[in-house]
């Protein structure tokens, strides 16, 4: 699959990816905190030059937030192309104290390099221009035509990306998209993320008398928001753990009986996971396994709670308000904005006398599913198969990436690959970060294959 050239240019160059890996976590891109920005710009710019030495037409392109790299390699009109999205910010270093070597003074130990930015995603970006440096040192140009999109505000939300992707439309036509923003299903168990869990976030507001009143005098006599919103959440599940919202469950695009099976074969170690979890008992729903509630099964849950007095001592009140925040995963074929009707309209028709409700619509964003069959999916799994030394297997993912669902929507690409390099426990946004080493050369190693797999793919 990968030309024996090509392989022994990666494997010459092993320790001089890891010097570059360094000086790129060296920069502390923190996107939410302005402090960084100077800092930010300056990771932006480490990828303008990378791709411009690769021989990109490279620009860093302003947005509202944080800039966007745009990169374009044209090999030739007629080979199908290839769009590499990743990011360059990464999350703030706090706890500092928490961290064994300082978070952007990269360190090498057992085989894993420790920084902030490691494994999220500053390692698994590079290695599709490492991999691409070495097919060019070879051959002097790729297999395929390759845009390069990423962006530097990935971490707090990619809140301008989707304009940027509407005002480019045209520029970023691509026939695939490759995403590396996530890791294995377990150390040595490589994967391929078919199925994204969309999102539905609201808050829920409960206002009862003007002010906080004497519950000595009014207890009795006025609605008690705190329990008039306990009392609805405590309706928004079944006894069984299942969402008691009328026609929620309508438009749910059942597992397929294949999936199913690969998900109750897949390895999962309960007494460990509870044990990391700190929990005595798993919950989920009846007759479903941990990795289909995990990831595959529509829930909702309360994110947080609040109303009248929590200090110390006592303060007898009836509080004027209370509020609370729920967030729904949804699957295939469920909407946020459907969802987010039904929870308002159920959540209304529950309301008790004498208190007003007000919902308000926080984020979400749509589930997204990629078939699976079709040959681009196909080709990714040859490729690390090539680079890993086994077969990945298939799963979906309990969290949402919203860029995902706009790529799908907005540039109309449905052969949307992703394939995480890093392990589950790297430490992404947690105190020493991590990325193996190994598995940095092993995502080397699949993206160079991935790029002619892509390539003969097309042909077929």
């Amino acid at each position: 699959m990968l030309p024996q050239r090509v392989l022994e240019e990666i494997q010459t160059n092993r320790q001089r990816y890891v010097a570059e890996l360094k000086d790129f976590l060296r920069i502390p891109s923190v996107s939410t905190d302005s402090e960084y920005d100077k800092n930010t710009q300056e990771s932006a710019k480490w990828v303008v030059n990378k791709l411009k030495n690769l021989g990109f037409q490279t620009e860093l392109r302003e947005t509202a937030g944080h800039p966007v790299v745009c990169g374009h390699l044209v090999s030739d009109t007629s080979l199908p192309t290839l769009l590499i999205y990743g990011h360059y910010d990464v999350q703030p270093p706090d706890p500092l104290d928490e961290w064994i070597t300082p978070p952007f003074s990269p360190d090498i130990r057992d085989g894993y390099i420790y920084a902030r930015g490691a494994t999220d995603n500053k390692g698994q970006c590079l290695t599709y221009f490492e991999a691409m440096e070495a097919i060019l040192a070879v051959s002097g140009k790729l297999p395929l035509n390759v845009k390069v999109l990423v962006e530097g505000e990935e971490e707090i939300g990619s809140p301008n990306l989707g304009p940027f992707l509407q005002e480019n439309l045209n520029e970023l036509n691509t026939d695939f998209i490759a995403i590396s923003d996530g890791s294995q299903f377990a150390p040595d168990i490589p994967a391929i993320t078919y199925g994204l869990r969309g999102l539905s976030y609201l808050e829920v507001g409960v206002q009862g008398p003007r002010f906080d009143l004497h519950s000595g005098s009014f207890g009795g006599l006025v609605a008690n928001p705190v329990q008039a919103l306990s009392a609805m959440l405590t309706q928004l599940k079944n006894e069984d753990g299942t969402v008691a919202i009328p026609n929620f469950y309508n438009d749910v695009r059942e597992l397929e009986p294949r999936e199913r099976q690969e998900m109750a074969d897949l390895p999962v170690d309960e007494v460990a996971l509870k044990k990391y979890l700190g929990v005595d008992q798993l919950v989920g729903e009846p007759d479903c396994s941990i990795v289909e509630c995990k990831t595959a099964r529509p829930t909702l849950d309360v994110n947080g709670i609040w109303g009248g007095f929590a200090g110390e001592g006592a303060k007898t009140i009836i509080p004027a308000k209370a509020g609370a925040k729920v967030s729904m995963r949804l699957v295939p074929n469920q909407r946020a904005a459907t969802i987010n009707e039904l929870f308002k309209n159920f959540v209304s028709s529950i309301a008790p006398p004498g208190v007003k409700i007000q919902i308000s619509e926080m984020h979400g964003s749509d589930p997204v599913l990629v078939e699976r069959d079709q040959p681009a999916v196909q080709a990714a799994a040859r490729a690390i198969e090539f680079g890993f030394g086994k077969s990945p297997v298939y799963i979906r993912e309990g969290g949402s990436i919203p860029i995902v669902g706009l790529f799908q929507e907005m540039l109309g690409c449905k052969s949307i690959l992703l394939m995480g390099w890093g392990s589950p426990d790297d430490g992404a946004h947690s105190p020493n970060e991590r990325f193996s080493l190994e598995d940095f050369h092993r995502g080397i190693l699949s993206t160079a294959a991935l790029y002619y797999a892509l390539e003969e793919s097309f042909e077929g």
